[in-house]
């Protein structure tokens, strides 16, 4: 029997093959190894050669959060036709190592844009809001993560920063708001800086009585607290990385191996500051049972989605 030597050549011909003909996606006018400015991109080329022949397995953990996924959105079609529909503000595209993170704000997502600004050394990485066209073309192929958690420790996190240590933007459109609503305070100062040092904030109760507020569910959440699943479709994009903030920096050593740069970057300690999910009970001792439960169903599918338990001591007699 003929043994057929593997060599470079070999190798290299199957992958021009693979980036020409393998995604069905593309339009005429261009190809999977191409940018989209039409120029060949040898870094998507190598990309591909990786992908291909070297490309690591997923941990059983990853296997099991992308079971999980897929199970839950039940079959949902994720056509990239529907990725017209949705809204991808939130999408940060790295042509250069081949990377579409979603980013979800309170989920160390300020670190994950240092560390891709740092990769791509300070250049600016293109508008998400301009994404739509690179992604038709590059969802394929490109690593596509997101990085989730808790979804009521988040909110936590969220009025921590937004609510207690608010700006003139949050000021105005939420403080201001929630202040008015539920603790009837009339003739509030319009600066932001005033308002603090009169130690003018809502309560954490004050807070949930806004999310779980019938008006406020008549248009789109401020991204901090708005549901991950709403910010990242995973029911239409399969994500090939699911991390977790609760063990974020084994999670982020384990992607950056997964995409080969755990060599050109290391991702920044994360904050001792972080709201702990063992302080979840004493945040929501001031929360009538009643308003838990609401606040459940308004993230339950978050909860599912990612593998978050239902968390029966706050929401069980």
């Amino acid at each position: 029997m003929r043994t057929r030597l593997i060599t470079w050549r070999n190798i290299a011909a199957v992958a021009v093959r693979f980036c020409l003909f393998s995604s069905p996606v593309l339009s005429l006018s261009f190809t999977s190894c191409y940018d989209q400015n039409g120029t060949f991109n040898s870094r998507i080329f190598l990309r591909y050669l990786h992908l291909v022949f070297a490309a690591p397995k997923s941990s059983e953990q990853q296997r099991l959060k992308k079971d999980l996924l897929r199970k839950q959105c039940g079959g949902v079609n994720q056509s990239l036709v529907n990725l017209n529909k949705i809204d991808l503000n939130n999408f940060i595209v790295d042509d250069k190592h081949g990377i579409i993170y979603c980013y979800i704000p309170k989920v160390a997502c300020t670190n994950w844009k240092r560390t891709l600004i740092a990769l791509n050394h300070d250049e600016p990485y293109p508008d998400p809001i301009n994404a739509l066209k690179i992604l038709k073309y590059r969802i394929d192929h490109y690593t596509k993560f997101l990085f989730v958690r808790d979804p009521f420790v988040r909110l936590i996190s969220a009025y921590r920063d937004k609510m207690q240590k608010y700006d003139q933007y949050f000021y105005d459109g939420y403080v201001r708001v929630i202040l008015q609503r539920f603790t009837n305070q009339r003739n509030l100062t319009v600066n932001y800086n005033v308002a603090r040092k009169k130690g003018l904030r809502p309560s954490f109760y004050n807070f949930i009585q806004y999310i779980v507020d019938p008006r406020t569910q008549t248009y789109a959440f401020e991204p901090h607290w708005s549901q991950m699943y709403r910010l990242c479709h995973p029911c239409l994009i399969e994500y090939d990385f699911v991390g977790h903030q609760e063990s974020l920096q084994e999670d982020a050593q384990e992607l950056l191996k997964m995409v080969k740069l755990e060599n050109d970057i290391k991702f920044p300690p994360s904050s001792e500051n972080m709201t702990s999910p063992d302080s979840v009970m004493d945040w929501f001792q001031s929360v009538p049972l009643q308003d838990r439960r609401k606040l459940y169903k308004i993230y339950e599918e978050d909860f599912q989605l990612f593998g978050y338990r239902r968390p029966t001591e706050l929401l069980d007699d």
